[in-house]
């Protein structure tokens, strides 16, 4: 699926559910506490979470668990974009053309 087919389909999805209704500064929040939970995973992986209430997760369900955190994180950035009527294709790629400008790589 390519990410504009995407941005489409998670829109309709999220209208489906009432959520897309929600104010953009409540979403700001939801994304806010979803980049925290990709800190938490990525804690986890790397330096372990040290609690002994928890169950130690095998390095393999750790990153499954960084992957959904991550796509929470896309969902978020996703409606937010298309809140204010940009498509995450034309993110990616003015954002690939200012790095291209200011660091003279292709």
């Amino acid at each position: 699926m390519n990410i504009l087919s995407y941005q489409h389909w998670v829109t309709d999805f999220y209208k489906k559910r009432s959520w897309y209704e929600l104010d953009t500064f409540i979403r700001i929040n939801f994304l806010t506490e979803e980049v925290g939970e990709v800190s938490r995973a990525v804690r986890a992986l790397e330096i372990g979470r040290d609690r002994p209430d928890e169950d130690e997760l095998s390095r393999q369900k750790k990153l499954e668990n960084l992957k959904e955190e991550l796509g929470d994180v896309l969902d978020n950035l996703f409606i937010l974009a298309d809140k204010y009527g940009i498509s995450m294709t034309q993110i990616v790629e003015n954002h690939k053309e200012k790095l291209v400008k200011r660091y003279n790589d292709n």
